[in-house]
């Protein structure tokens, strides 16, 4: 019997994820597959257990499910702790298992991909929903000099940065998901941003609606990377950015390593994931 995987979202019908994880079966030699599956608003839970039902190994979760995922999980990771949500589920007899894999899959892309060395850099995260909770734990682990994560209601930044800041909870596996090192972790809202950024990325909604959030000039650094999580078309930010002198990247190769790392914790293989990116750049 074939094992079976899944990603679960509302819409899903646009996902690359049967085709991402399709390239990495093939890569690495194992027979699986790996299905879209639409769940309902207000059936999220019901559609995993009826997927575990049927024989469902693990699964994908995206937009708008990741804080019911990680209501879902009984056992959580460090990251998905911190997230406050999860992306990756695992299932066995025993447990549901949850994992964020958004923020390694960020980070690979930065560090793996991009040639940016964030030890001792100086951070700007826009944006404190789904998007930006993922990523913060995975972040401060590199040892950045500061991350300053801005939003256009600040509450919810101080919020995060609070979150990033507590120890784990009963559920969470492995180590202190509080830890923030050394990094000068801060929140305010966008009016509050000062100073010159090595990195800037951009986790809010703006660009889905092909807007900019309210940035001001003079915000890179030189050298400095500009980094929108969104994919496939140029966006108001990376535009800004561009005309600001920034080196400019989106969010295909995190979407990419994010699937990698959570084909690796299914699989127990690590699959390269530069002729996959290659391969959705072509098209």
């Amino acid at each position: 019997m074939t094992d079976r995987y899944a990603v679960f979202g509302n819409p899903i019908a646009h996902s690359k994820s049967p085709r991402i994880h399709a390239a990495f079966a093939a890569q690495t030699g194992q027979t699986l597959s790996y299905e879209a599956r639409l769940a309902p608003l207000d059936g999220f839970a019901e559609a995993v257990a009826a997927f575990r039902g049927e024989g469902g190994l693990g699964a994908n979760v995206t937009v708008p499910f990741k804080e019911q995922a990680y209501v879902l999980a009984d056992r959580l990771s460090a990251r998905a702790e911190a997230a406050g949500a999860v992306n990756t589920l695992v299932f066995s007899a025993a447990e549901v298992f949850g994992d964020n894999t958004d923020g390694v899959g960020l980070v690979n892309d930065l560090v793996g991909n991009l040639g940016l060395e964030l030890a001792g850099k100086r951070i700007l995260l826009l944006g404190a929903g789904g998007a930006a909770r993922g990523v913060v734990l995975p972040l401060l682990e590199r040892g950045p000099a500061e991350l300053f994560i801005a939003n256009r209601t600040p509450e919810k930044a101080v919020a995060l940065v609070a979150r990033a800041s507590l120890p784990a909870s009963g559920k969470h596996a492995g180590k202190d998901a509080g830890a923030t090192g050394g990094t000068r972790l801060r929140a305010g809202s966008f009016a509050d941003i000062a100073g010159q950024y090595d990195l800037v990325i951009n986790a809010t909604a703006a660009s889905l609606a092909g807007d900019l959030p309210p940035l001001p000039a003079g915000l890179f650094a030189a050298g400095a990377l500009a980094y929108d999580m969104m994919y496939g078309k140029d966006t108001p930010f990376l535009a800004f950015a561009r005309g600001e002198g920034a080196r400019c990247a989106d969010g295909l190769g995190m979407l990419v390593e994010q699937a990698a790392a959570a084909f690796s914790l299914w699989r127990g293989a690590r699959p390269e994931t530069a002729a996959v990116i290659a391969m959705l750049r072509a098209g």
